[in-house]
Parts: structure tokens; sequence; C-alpha cells
């Protein structure tokens, strides 16, 4: 069984939901398809699939204006939160000591985070992929308590390139030498139905995480259908 992430980013109304919702709901699958949707999309029907949500703040409660707490998130049935994804760590100054909070939080709350590391491309071309990972990891994983940690190479998202598999192997190969336990391993970056089953089949890579590419049904079930 793999897993397979789907996250809507800042797209999407209720209406684009429920029709892909529903054409998931329909299909057949051995692998596990968790949804990560914005806040607003989060609550009313979900056809019985798994919801995930995009991010979560590292404070339990108070005065944090725009701020989605753990609680909250499980509250409205999400069982899974992106932590530390690339876009946050660019747009927000997301740290890694932030990552490492806001996932204990979620773990503290039974919500299993899927903590985001990777290089940008300046990073790779001076050969720090290494070190970097490394550093995102020790840095960002929680205590205890169970996660996920989705690699997704800065430089592959949004932009249609993707690794070459023998960069994949690299990074995932560090990642699964590196955590204390046997966490699942998630590849994100530029994935679509071509692609999506060679990714997949790479030694230590459990599933994937799809941005674009999960936003409509003519586009997302194929990759589902290419890994059954």
């Amino acid at each position: 069984m793999k897993l397979i992430i789907g996250n809507w980013k800042m797209n999407g109304n209720l209406d684009e939901k429920n029709f892909l919702f529903k054409d998931l709901s329909n299909t057949k699958t051995k692998n596990k398809i968790i949804m990560c949707l914005p806040f607003t999309l989060i609550g009313g029907e979900n056809f019985g699939i798994t919801l995930g949500a995009q991010d979560v703040s590292n404070h339990e409660n108070g005065a944090y204006t725009g701020d989605i707490s753990a609680t909250m998130l499980k509250d409205a049935g999400v069982q899974y939160v992106l932590c530390g994804h690339s876009e946050r760590r660019l747009h927000h100054n997301e740290t890694n000591e932030m990552v490492k909070e806001k996932a204990t939080t979620a773990i503290k709350n039974g919500i299993i985070p899927v903590i985001c590391v990777g290089e940008t491309m300046e990073e790779k071309n001076a050969g720090h992929t290494i070190a970097v990972i490394k550093k995102m990891l020790s840095e960002s994983i929680p205590e205890n308590g169970e996660y996920i940690i989705a690699y997704e190479p800065r430089w592959a998202i949004g932009s249609g390139v993707t690794p070459t598999n023998s960069e994949i192997v690299l990074a995932v190969k560090i990642i699964f030498d590196t955590l204390p336990n046997s966490m699942p391993i998630l590849y994100g970056g530029s994935i679509n139905a071509t692609n999506a089953k060679e990714i997949a089949s790479i030694p230590y890579v459990d599933g994937l995480l799809i941005g674009s590419a999960s936003l409509k049904s003519e586009t997302f079930l194929p990759i589902i259908k290419t890994l059954d």
C-alpha cells in the first residue's frame, strides 16, 4: 500500500471539492488517499475521504488571529497535517524549530504530521543536499510520536522538473538512515500520471505528495490508478 496525499494549496472551492471527492469515493484502490485542503473546505460532506490540513498553529490557543490550532483541526475531522511545506518555509519564514513545534502539537492532539524537507536549487548546486536534509530532519522531527516525512526538493516544486531516480534515491536513503524509527517517506515535486509509478517504485519511497495534479479528477485519478 502506498500513501497518496493531495495538496490543494490555495486553490479550489466547494463545488470543485465535491466533484473530486465524489469521484474519489467511487474509485477502488489498494492505496490510502489523503486530501490536504484549504481550511475553508475541511468541514461539510467529505464522502468518506481522509482529511488533511495544509498547516497548523504551533500554539494551542490564544490571541493568534488567523491561526488554526490542532484541537480545531481535530474537531473538524482532520487526521493529517502538512508541517513545514517548502512554500510555508519560503513565504512565511518558517524555521525548523517552528516546524518541530507544529508537528509536536499535532501529535499531542492525535493528528499525524507530514513533515516536509528538501533543498533549494542553490543548495543543490553547491553540493549541500545531504547536509541540508540532515539538518532539517534533526531540527524538525518531534521527540516522540508517529509522523511522516515528505522529501520535496524545493527546486522541483511547481517547476515541472523532476529529479533523476538516483537523486531521489540518494535523498530518501539519507532520510531512511536518519530516522529513529521506520516512519513512512513520501516524495513530492512535479508528479504526474507519467512518472508517478516509477517514482513510487523507488526503494524507500512509501508514497507521493501531489500538488497541482490533485486538483482535478482528470489528472489525479490516473495517478491513483497507475499505482494500483
